[in-house]
């Protein structure tokens, strides 16, 4: 029989397998990660950042980032079965992040998960990225069961979720143009902050006042999209404007009223969506999810309206392999198939494919 046919026999058996081990490998972007996670407990988490790397150029280059997850990969996964007191023999799947990301970078991951998988018979398991991000909640908060909202606030993606089941994920509300990370980086570099942005601009703010008019993008309108395109434009106009003209301007100012503007309107559609909808518990994902302005205004929110709010720690927002690791059980546990060793990475894909 063909490895495919094999590792379905296989992945059959697992299905009801509580204690089910997962090996999981994330490699989308400039972090090269592998986690191993038995049942509901995340056994280990081992991350090989690249951020000192690219800080030098400003953001990440994909060439380069390509580069370091070939160099860092086996390392990493050694690390992770030996953090884990495991060996290869013990694990029953692999999962790995397939899309959405860099292509480059998700390929290095995609071809190590397929040998793997192929040299030891394990299934392998494919994951959408941001569906992993969301995942990283059940092992904050194990008890968590649908239906609930998720604000999911990334790099890559800005967006209201109504996860309805398990398996089964509505996008009620996105953004139009840019990401809400992806705005705070851009944010950043027009005030001569270094990468990674999001984190610089959260610190500066703290030193300023919300001042600096900011415009409000769909102002009374119903649904629940977002727009970082007029903000992070907005930012970008005051700070040319007042330097062509020698004025000097706060860049704590500017930066405390961008973000109380980006994420003002993250926590108002998101709780304007959970009352309309009637959902009593909201979650957060993505990298955005760990910044303090964020996580206070929701708890306050929330805490107001009587709804229950969750995010994860620190490491599981940012990307990681135990995000990874937690979406791969819920798709075995929900009659998910295992791919092939075609598998092949997507540089864009649909959050609710």
């Amino acid at each position: 029989m063909s490895y495919f046919e094999t590792a379905n026999i296989k992945l059959e058996k697992l299905r009801s397998k509580e204690d089910l081990i997962v090996l999981a490998i994330e490699s989308s972007c400039d972090e090269t990660a592998c986690a191993i996670m038995r049942g509901e407990e995340l056994l280990s988490n081992v991350i090989a950042s690249q951020i000192e790397i690219h800080r030098r150029f400003g953001g990440v280059v994909p060439e380069i980032a390509s580069r370091n997850h070939t160099m860092a990969i086996e390392n990493v996964v050694s690390q992770s079965l030996a953090d884990a007191g495991m060996t290869m023999d013990e694990i029953d799947v692999i999962g790995v992040t397939y899309g959405a990301g860099l292509l480059g970078a998700l390929l290095i991951g995609v071809s190590f998960a397929k040998s793997l998988a192929y040299a030891t018979g394990k299934p392998l398991i494919a994951v959408n990225h941001i569906k992993g991000h969301i995942a990283a909640n059940y092992i904050a908060c194990p008890t968590l069961t649908p239906p609930y909202l998720c604000l999911i606030a990334s790099g890559g993606h800005t967006a209201i979720a109504k996860v309805n089941d398990f398996d089964s994920v509505e996008i009620i509300g996105t953004s139009v143009d840019d990401a809400c990370g992806e705005a705070f980086d851009k944010v950043a570099r027009s005030l001569g902050l270094p990468y990674p942005g999001g984190v610089e601009v959260e610190r500066l703010a703290l030193e300023g006042e919300p001042s600096v008019y900011m415009p409000t993008p769909f102002k009374s309108e119903k649904h629940y999209n977002f727009s970082y395109s007029g903000i992070k434009t907005a930012v970008i106009n005051y700070i040319h404007n007042h330097e062509q003209k020698g004025e000097e301007y706060s860049r704590a100012d500017v930066a405390c009223s961008f973000q109380a503007r980006a994420i003002g309107m993250m926590v108002d559609n998101t709780m304007r969506a959970a009352k309309e909808h009637n959902i009593k518990t909201i979650v957060i994902a993505g990298g955005v999810g760990s910044n303090k302005l964020l996580r206070q205004s929701m708890s306050d929110k929330c805490g107001a309206c009587g709804i229950n709010i969750i995010y994860p720690p620190l490491i599981l927002c940012t990307d990681n392999a135990g995000m990874i690791a937690s979406e791969a059980r819920i798709l075995v546990r929900n009659g998910g198939l295992c791919s092939d060793i075609d598998l092949d990475a997507s540089a864009s894909v649909k959050i609710t494919d």
